[in-house]
């Protein structure tokens, strides 16, 4: 195998969606295609937002699918020792603080958006708590700079912390740890070099190369594909209402999450068995073929004996 290492990171938040399963096509048939490893991590750090049953649900969709992954997988609710020794590492480096505020005051008192549709932090606990506060989650300092990186897909990406996003959240207010602390822990730890995942994600993508900075960290290289939306714009996701993918729609939905990637695939593919099907997509793979917008619309039709069918209908949802 090459020094190449992915992973796909599904949160156990329902079942396996077409959205979902484009993004393990991809980032499997790009470590493939490499000759590297992939991984296999649940992402259920978000205790809250679990649904029992599914991330057993997801292992065993992807296994029929003929998904292989190297190792055992990691779950991020067996690793919150990890993330609280670096979360302590981060606060003896002066790199983290508590923060007293709640949504409504800085609310009340943030002046700008954040990119990711939220506000910017009006860092009022910066320099310290006032008298009689006391901390209800430990957010992350950033500096007044510019933090770029070249996308695979999506192209060259420039954000200012400071300015688009502020000083933020690693340990929340109910006690859970952020998807920024642990997915940077969890990618270093693991030897992670390449994330394939959704293009939602990309905004996300500074401050954890922020994090890798501020750890010591090797830096990653990312691709965002396109993500699955409905005929209304919205990303496939249980809040959408999005329909489980069943294996029984066997290499035919694997041929449409491909086509929806950009990948030009022959008629006679789909009636190939499943293992021959991965041995053809992973030495046709093409990186460079995937369409560079953060979204395409996905019509959702109705569902047959194979289980759910979905078409590509249009072009981009939203453009980057």
């Amino acid at each position: 195998m090459t020094g190449y290492c992915g992973r796909f990171a599904p949160s156990p938040t329902g079942p396996l969606h077409f959205g979902s399963l484009v993004a393990a096509v991809g980032s499997y048939l790009d470590a493939r295609a490499a000759g590297g490893r992939w991984l296999l991590r649940i992402e259920d750090v978000d205790a809250p937002r679990n649904v029992p049953g599914a991330a057993e649900a997801i292992l065993r969709t992807l296994a029929d699918f003929g998904f292989v992954w190297d190792g055992d997988p990691v779950w991020q609710s067996r690793r919150l020792e990890t993330y609280r020794q670096i979360l302590d590492h981060l606060r003896h480096q002066g790199d983290v603080y508590p923060c007293a505020c709640s949504r409504r005051e800085i609310a009340d008192f943030a002046e700008y958006p954040s990119v990711d549709g939220g506000l910017v932090y009006p860092r009022t606990c910066r320099q310290g708590l006032l008298p009689g506060r006391s901390p209800r989650a430990w957010r992350m300092r950033v500096g007044n700079l510019e933090l770029g990186f070249d996308d695979r897909v999506q192209g060259r990406r420039v954000q200012n912390l400071e300015r688009d996003v502020g000083d933020f959240v690693l340990l929340r207010a109910d006690g859970q740890y952020a998807y920024q602390l642990a997915v940077v822990v969890d990618d270093a730890e693991a030897g992670v070099t390449d994330v394939v995942r959704g293009a939602d994600l990309i905004d996300s993508t500074p401050r954890q190369l922020w994090l890798q900075r501020r750890l010591g960290y090797a830096a990653v290289r990312y691709a965002h594909l396109p993500v699955a939306t409905n005929l209304a714009g919205e990303k496939l996701s249980k809040q959408t209402l999005a329909p489980a993918v069943s294996s029984t729609g066997g290499v035919p939905l694997l041929v449409r999450a491909m086509q929806f990637l950009g990948q030009p695939v022959p008629g006679e593919v789909a009636q190939m068995p499943l293992m021959a099907f991965w041995d053809w997509a992973i030495s046709h793979w093409q990186m460079a073929r995937v369409p560079r917008q953060q979204g395409s619309v996905l019509a959702t039709l109705a569902g047959d004996a194979d289980g759910q069918t979905h078409q590509l209908i249009t072009g981009p949802a939203q453009e980057p």
